[in-house]
């Protein structure tokens, strides 16, 4: 009963100007937030690593309107991958890119005369900051994935896959279960080499796209595995549900998947032990790692999907005052 309302609420300035006062140490900011700076997530990926977990980190950031910021986030990923690099984690550990904070959405005026129109400015910039991206990663021997976002995105993300294909064909993808296209969207990409995150989403999506009951976006997500485990590419399932974690584990089964032809993925700060548990157990987990200053959306997103962290979250805030 709570998402849609914490998803209406991230969207409020009020709130968030509240809210972003937090110090990002503090509370549950820190759990699910491991630090503002490059040195604070590469310190975290150490960790990871060293537990026998692999990382995809994401610089936390979206709906950029600047053609400066835009280019100052794609900056900042190159600086991570060296980081990574140097550290020697590069081959543990990925990055994750909505495109939207690389200059997707970017509403640039165009000269007189142009038919080019603010979409296509955006979307040919993303792409170019993507490419960037892309070859830094492939530089240091890893990999990067294309974040999904609102539904209003996904045809123009999925362009952008398969442009960034043509010269980075391990670039990830991700789909997400609500949306009731996915499943079409999964035999489209479940082709030999095609590196896809299936996750349930995670944004305020209208009925006409989406499926709202949480039952239906299960049965919808189970749908989708069933599709790319049965096919060529190499799935990535992102789910913190005990239930569909067994059934991934009997889709495993049922295709002769070995571990290390597909992975787990769940969200840095929850079910630790179960993470743990995976990658004891020898299979490939990863863990999503998100930093940055720009951690509002991506918090409230969190609330949104266990309200139970609403408790927790609001005795922060107070103890702030």
């Amino acid at each position: 009963m709570l998402r849609q309302p914490l998803l209406m609420i991230a969207r409020s300035r009020r709130i968030k100007e509240l809210v972003t006062q937090l110090p990002v140490s503090g509370g549950i900011v820190a759990r699910f937030v491991p630090g503002e700076r490059t040195a604070d997530v590469v310190g975290a990926t150490r960790d990871l690593v060293s537990d026998g977990r692999l990382v995809t980190i994401d610089f936390l950031g979206e709906d950029t309107l600047d053609q400066h910021r835009a280019d100052a986030t794609a900056t900042a990923y190159l600086d991570l991958l060296e980081a990574l690099s140097r550290e020697g984690l590069a081959r543990s550990a990925e990055v994750s890119v909505k495109l939207s904070a690389i200059g997707q959405a970017l509403p640039v005026a165009e000269p007189w005369g142009s038919e080019a129109t603010d979409h296509t400015i955006g979307a040919k910039l993303s792409l170019e900051n993507a490419r960037r991206i892309c070859q830094a990663a492939r530089s240091v021997g890893t990999t990067v994935t294309l974040d999904m976002e609102d539904h209003t995105t996904t045809d123009q993300t999925l362009a952008t896959l398969r442009e960034l294909r043509k010269d980075f064909p391990e670039t990830g993808a991700v789909l997400q279960a609500y949306l009731h296209r996915t499943e079409d969207d999964c035999r489209a990409l479940a082709y030999e080499g095609s590196r896809v995150r299936l996750c349930k989403g995670a944004y305020n999506e209208p009925e006409r796209v989406a499926f709202q009951d949480r039952h239906e976006v299960d049965k919808s997500f189970v749908r989708c595995l069933k599709i790319l485990m049965a096919g060529q590419g190499y799935p990535m399932i992102a789910t913190h549900d005990p239930r569909l974690i067994k059934i991934a584990g009997a889709f495993a089964t049922r295709y002769d998947r070995a571990p290390g032809t597909y992975e787990f993925q769940m969200l840095f700060g929850i079910r630790t032990d179960e993470q743990k548990r995976l990658a004891g157990v020898g299979e490939r987990m990863r863990v999503y790692v998100p930093y940055g200053d720009e951690w509002y959306g991506y918090l409230m997103r969190r609330l949104a999907e266990r309200p139970s962290n609403l408790t927790f979250f609001l005795r922060s805030l107070l103890s702030q005052k």
